[in-house]
């Protein structure tokens, strides 16, 4: 599966979890580390808990290999290494600190339309 494919795969279950403010980078040319971040937040630690919860077991599930977690007990930050896509789920407020969309506010964003979430 293409990355562009998985990104959009990965913003359809979060948004299911009703992860909110679902925003895809385009990081190909820009980062060694994945083609795609997908970043998304919860209002709750049990919300962003269920969000990435969900996100691996979806993986696990589709044979995608989740190469790394982090951040799931604390549920500020979770990290969700899928290879060509870095999902980061914030709780609410730590999104807003960390602002990662300012941080890389230069690199394109993908549109995530209803119609990628159908």
């Amino acid at each position: 599966m293409d990355g562009k494919t998985l990104v959009y795969q990965i913003a359809k279950v979060a948004d299911d979890k009703r992860a909110e403010n679902i925003v895809v980078l385009d990081m190909q040319g820009v980062s060694l580390i994945a083609d795609y971040f997908l970043i998304c937040h919860g209002n709750s630690e049990k919300q962003v808990q269920a969000i990435a919860s969900e996100l691996k077991e979806v993986a696990v599930n589709e044979r995608i290999d989740v190469k790394r977690m982090e951040g799931f007990h604390e549920a500020r930050w979770v990290l969700l290494d899928l290879g060509q896509v870095v999902v980061h789920v914030f709780h609410k407020q730590d999104r807003e600190y960390y602002n990662l969309e300012k941080l890389w506010g230069d690199v394109p964003r993908l549109k995530v339309e209803k119609e990628h979430l159908q």
